[in-house]
């Protein structure tokens, strides 16, 4: 259940689902998601869905983070990502075989610890993590080409979009339990920056973002 010819059982579903970009799936077809995910559950790594790991944190659907990169890489390929949640570090190994840079924030220790241990073991060396409170970001290193959020708010925090390129993207699950939609933000207007307006994607359901350290 572990095998490629599972990974590409489950690519040939996510095409079939709609999703397009040649370069996501690829990298999703390679990388071996059942190393993001405890043991006890490794056989249902390569089914397309959610699956616990602990803190009450999920996983994500494998269809969801094929659509939030290929939505976040749709207009042009980022140089210098921010992850808001990396919680497994699944969706942040995705990105870093794309992107140059990726840069992820975890509020919850213990999780951040094992998605670490799962970047050396892959040997990824692009990605930086920080435990800290994702509604800050992470200003540091900002500004960032594109955000992701991977968990939901009733909206995204103003400090997200400041630390964003004026030519960036954003993408995230927005609303409350049972109405969030997947949403894509860009400026209209780049060189005058005239306000970031936000692209309903997709019905989607995520864990909330909450604010704080565990």
């Amino acid at each position: 259940m572990t095998s490629q010819r599972a990974r590409d059982r489950l690519i040939d579903r996510l095409k079939s689902n709609g999703i397009a970009d040649r370069r996501v799936l690829d990298v999703m077809r390679r990388l071996p998601r059942h190393l993001f995910i405890e043991e006890a559950l490794a056989s249902r790594a390569y089914e397309d869905t959610a699956l616990p790991i602990g803190q009450a944190q999920t996983i994500s659907q494998p269809w969801v983070v094929a659509r939030m990169t290929e939505a976040l890489i749709e207009h042009a390929l980022p140089k210098k990502v921010l992850e808001i949640g990396t919680g497994s570090g699944y969706q942040a190994a995705v990105l870093a075989a794309l992107v140059e840079n990726v840069y992820t924030v975890e509020r919850i220790d213990e999780l951040l610890r094992n998605a670490r241990r799962r970047f050396r073991k892959l040997g990824i060396e692009n990605l930086r993590s920080k435990h800290a409170d994702g509604k800050l970001g992470w200003a540091e290193h900002a500004p960032y080409d594109a955000i992701i959020l991977t968990a939901a708010d009733d909206a995204v925090a103003p400090e997200l979009f400041a630390q964003l390129a004026p030519d960036g993207v954003l993408v995230a699950p927005v609303g409350r339990p049972g109405a969030q939609k997947l949403l894509r933000y860009r400026q209209l207007n780049a060189v005058e920056k005239s306000g970031w307006v936000g692209e309903a994607l997709d019905a989607v359901s995520f864990v909330p973002l909450l604010g704080g350290l565990i």
